[in-house]
């Protein structure tokens, strides 16, 4: 009786084996659930499909779009194409990491691509927005009081696309906006020269108030900076030199200085404030 329990269970189970059923809570599994949504396309297609989703702003779209059609003709027509766009769709979809990894990637793959300048001007475009964020899109901010990190990584990458690609479409764009980031992070500059007078740290305030003179000429910190020296070294009993800053600021500004309003409170202070520094 035993025996024939057994011979009947083993002839259920390769019954079930055979069939494609299973024992334990399964039913047939046809393949139905993982049908490729991509059946018969080709890289044209792709690339077509792609492209329409970015003009629709649809850049999640775009991107899943193109990471197949890189994935399934890694060496087709389209696949640079592809590479640079994904780079450009990461951008737009506020996915500035991805979109410097991927931009980098096509320049070491493709250094000698006809549109590898783009690439580079791409790497700045991403720098020099990527501390705007929901709210400075529509409500107006002070740029000139944010950490300058990544203006200065868009201040590098504009200044290679000019070194490697003088003739390039987008250089006239790029100087434009390198005037605009020396500019800010000049400014932020000044933001923290200012902060130190205001806590009478006149050293330190001196200092950077020289560290703009020297490093942002002809921007417009600097004859606000000149003013800093001069009340902070007259602060500092050092009434030569105070004279030295003002015969300079006489000399090259007549007129004054053009206006530009520093002395809000800055994100700084506020911080300053708000951990109770001066308590």
């Amino acid at each position: 009786m035993r025996l024939l329990l057994v011979q009947t269970v083993i002839l259920v189970s390769l019954s079930c084996f055979l069939s494609g059923c299973e024992l334990f809570g399964g039913g047939k599994r046809d393949g139905s659930e993982q049908q490729d949504e991509y059946v018969g396309w080709d890289d044209a297609k792709f690339h077509q499909q792609a492209k329409a989703a970015l003009e629709e702003k649809n850049f999640q779209k775009a991107i899943k779009l193109y990471e197949a059609l890189e994935a399934r003709y890694p060496f087709g027509d389209y696949a640079a194409q592809a590479q640079l766009n994904i780079a450009y769709a990461y951008y737009k979809n506020d996915e500035p990491e991805a979109a410097l990894a991927a931009a980098d990637r096509f320049i070491k793959i493709h250094p000698r691509n006809p549109h590898v300048d783009y690439a580079y001007y791409l790497k700045g475009l991403i720098n020099y927005n990527r501390d705007i964020g929901f709210i400075d899109r529509f409500m107006p901010t002070d740029s000139t009081q944010r950490d300058p990190g990544n203006a200065k990584d868009a201040f590098d990458n504009f200044q290679e696309l000019i070194q490697r690609f003088p003739n390039s479409k987008y250089v006239p764009d790029a100087r434009l906006r390198m005037v605009a980031l020396r500019n800010n992070m000049a400014m932020y500059e000044l933001h923290v020269a200012d902060f130190y007078m205001r806590r009478k740290a006149y050293v330190a305030a001196v200092d950077r108030a020289n560290h703009i003179i020297k490093e942002y000429q002809r921007t417009p910190a600097v004859p606000h900076a000149l003013e800093i020296m001069q009340e902070g070294y007259r602060s500092l009993g050092l009434n030569d030199l105070a004279a030295d800053a003002e015969r300079i600021y006489k000399l090259n500004y007549p007129n004054g200085a053009p206006t530009v309003d520093y002395k809000e409170r800055t994100m700084m202070e506020e911080a300053w404030d708000a951990m109770g520094m001066d308590k």
